[in-house]
């Protein structure tokens, strides 16, 4: 009797099998930085923190998506490369980079 065993399929952003350190580094400092200057550009008080982490993280989502090699990496530089900007703006609209 065969029984199917079903896997989720692991997530890599290595999807053609060889290593890329420091594009993996890159894609997972843009999503650091992306969800920083995401989630404080809702307090109208961290607009300091706000502007630099989304200034950081649209400097290196940048070089990340200028340097990726695989789809993988490049999707999930795009969505937090997005966040950032978008606490980028916020926080500029706030009071900018400086307090």
């Amino acid at each position: 009797m065969a029984q199917t065993v079903r896997r989720l399929p692991a997530f890599t952003l290595n999807t053609d099998g060889h290593p890329h350190p420091r594009e993996n580094t890159l894609v997972g400092l843009t999503v650091i930085l992306g969800l920083v200057a995401f989630s404080t550009s809702f307090a109208h008080s961290l607009h300091v923190l706000s502007s630099w982490t989304g200034l950081a993280g649209i400097v290196t989502g940048l070089w990340g998506q200028f340097i990726s090699v695989t789809t993988a990496e490049r999707f999930v530089l795009v969505i937090t490369l997005a966040a950032a900007a978008f606490g980028f703006g916020v926080g500029l609209a706030h009071g900018g980079l400086v307090g």
